[in-house]
């Protein structure tokens, strides 16, 4: 592997290494950020990384983050964290870890992680149902922007209907649709590295208006398969939007209609004065 593909590669950019029992260190890479942050899912998947080797270190068999909810109390920068875990409980079907992270001797982020062991079988029951997007190749790119630094590594495809705020012609419906593609030169989507996903898309008030400042409070992301395709199938909606916050949610499937992730949160947004 390259250098340079090194640097795109979510796993080294999100890897920890261990300091002492409990106690991590990380480089919060300067690929996967949004206006100089660090993008909210790749965080979680620092998180992630921390609550796994704890556990494990614990002696649980268990390797597969299936639920994350984190608090984004301030924010984060590029360059050194300090992270540290309190294993909650190590148990037969599930593991539960407090996870925490610090810059410049201040927490950032904080996470309460749920881990388990995802099967290889297809879903009892699904409620949910795949979004109808147009095909890819129908489907319009997402530009590479600069000041999205992750958009280097992450292809996003979204459906027509959906796009019109691109040229200033605002929707009614707080919705985006399209499709997701890792592109970092080294993986294609997993069950930690999706956990990303769910928090890549631009963000759904952008259709009705919103301006780009959109930080979020709160985000939970649920794993349910281990993904089985090179594309994932999106849908993130909002479900109200009042009083300066937005919640949204978002869905992703992969290529057998299968339901791999899904995430809400919780986020501030603004709107021009004129709206």
């Amino acid at each position: 592997m390259s250098a340079a593909d090194l640097d795109r590669a979510l796993r080294e950019a999100a890897s920890v290494e261990r300091v002492s029992t409990g106690r991590y260190q990380a480089l919060l890479s300067p690929t996967y950020t949004v206006l100089g942050h660090p993008n909210g899912g790749y965080l979680q998947c620092v998180l992630a990384n921390a609550a796994i080797a704890a556990v494990l270190e614990e002696g649980a068999s268990h390797q597969h983050v299936t639920a994350i909810t984190t608090n984004f109390v301030r924010s984060s920068h590029v360059g050194p964290s300090e992270l540290t875990t309190e294993v909650r409980r190590v148990g037969r079907g599930a593991s539960f870890v407090h996870a925490t992270l610090r810059q410049d001797g201040e927490v950032t982020t904080e996470s309460l992680v749920t881990l388990g062991d995802l099967e290889d079988e297809a879903a009892r029951y699904l409620g949910a149902t795949p979004p109808d997007v147009a095909p890819l190749d129908e489907c319009l790119p997402l530009p590479v922007n600069p000041q999205i630094s992750y958009t280097s590594v992450l292809d996003v495809r979204l459906d027509p209907s959906c796009v019109g705020w691109w040229t200033g012609v605002p929707s009614e419906l707080a919705e985006l649709k399209g499709w997701l593609r890792l592109n970092d030169a080294v993986a294609t989507w997993d069950a930690w590295n999706v956990l990303f996903a769910t928090d890549a898309l631009p963000p759904a008030t952008m259709p009705i208006g919103s301006s780009g400042w959109v930080p979020t409070l709160q985000l939970t992301s649920y794993v349910r398969r281990v993904p089985a395709s090179e594309w994932l199938r999106a849908r993130q909606w909002c479900v109200v939007v009042a009083n300066g916050l937005m919640d949204e949610r978002c869905e992703l499937f992969d290529d057998r209609g299968e339901l791999v992730a899904s995430s809400s949160q919780l986020a501030m947004v603004r709107f021009p004065r004129t709206q």
